[in-house]
């Protein structure tokens, strides 16, 4: 049976959103919304996962949970989901330093 998701990319190749567009409409730059089967939802998330690269992504489906909803992360991402007792949190992360350029005396 069908189900809604939301699939969330920064960064990613054009042919990962070319992909995700055939199953999914993206409703702004980067977001991913639709309703498809379990089996296609998670195909779509292994060709994410594939290529994603120095991008990120975040998948977001329903789930027999607490909250009636799962999520998945791929690539490098400052807010990390989290289980804390069956619910999923999010942590966030330190932002990396940015080491500062240093003029020749």
């Amino acid at each position: 049976m069908p189900s809604m998701v939301v699939i969330a990319t920064t960064a990613v190749p054009d042919h990962l959103r070319g992909a995700l567009s055939r199953w999914t409409s993206e409703v702004v730059p980067g977001i991913f919304v639709g309703s498809v089967s379990a089996r296609v939802r998670d195909e779509l998330w292994q060709a994410v996962t594939e290529v994603v690269g120095n991008g990120a992504a975040i998948l977001v489906h329903p789930a027999a949970t607490e909250q009636g909803y799962a999520i998945r992360t791929a690539g490098t991402r400052r807010r990390v989901p989290v289980d804390f007792d069956g619910l999923t949190l999010i942590r966030m992360t330190a932002a990396p330093k940015v080491k500062e350029m240093q003029t020749p005396s």
